[in-house]
């Protein structure tokens, strides 16, 4: 008897595709043993991956780098080693209505020996609508902290009296 030959390969399947245990890969050389080629100039050039590119990109980088570092430093002197900038510091005590058209406000203020100051002095009413308002001019002293009564005229009844803002003159 002979042998009948069969058109569809002994070791492939019905559909002609031959099975495998092994998943699919992407890259065959794994597979074979052989290395991946390597890319050709034009294909790096092409895609930007040229050596002068990647020291341009280094050098960009550092650069960056360093502005950012002189920027930080320069902040950190300004912000924090510049023992020359001075406070002054207020804090309301209290406030006492007189009448209808005027309210005493009673305030402290911690500024530096030998120095002028001036502060706003604000009255509000229930609404904190400013009703008076009036700039104080401090001497200077030799002490440090120190107590000031002033009264305001109000245009309305207030129902508080405190002290804006104080800064150094």
């Amino acid at each position: 008897m002979e042998s009948v030959k069969s058109p569809v390969p002994v070791n492939s399947t019905s559909t002609g595709v031959q099975s495998s245990r092994e998943p699919y890969r992407l890259d065959e050389s794994a597979v074979s043993g052989v290395p991946a080629p390597i890319e050709s100039a034009v294909i790096q050039s092409r895609y930007g991956r040229t050596p002068t590119r990647k020291k341009r990109d280094r050098r960009i980088l550092w650069g960056l780098g360093g502005i950012f570092v002189l920027v930080l430093g320069a902040w950190v002197v300004w912000t924090g080693l510049d023992g020359a900038s001075t406070q002054i510091e207020a804090r309301d005590i209290g406030h006492t209505i007189i009448d209808a058209h005027s309210v005493s406000v009673t305030f402290e203020v911690a500024l530096p020996v030998n120095r002028t100051a001036s502060c706003a002095v604000q009255a509000l009413n229930e609404s904190y609508s400013v009703v008076g308002w009036k700039i104080i001019d401090l001497p200077a002293s030799t002490l440090y902290n120190r107590s000031f009564t002033e009264i305001l005229r109000t245009t309305d009844l207030s129902n508080t009296g405190l002290i804006y803002q104080c800064w150094l003159t």
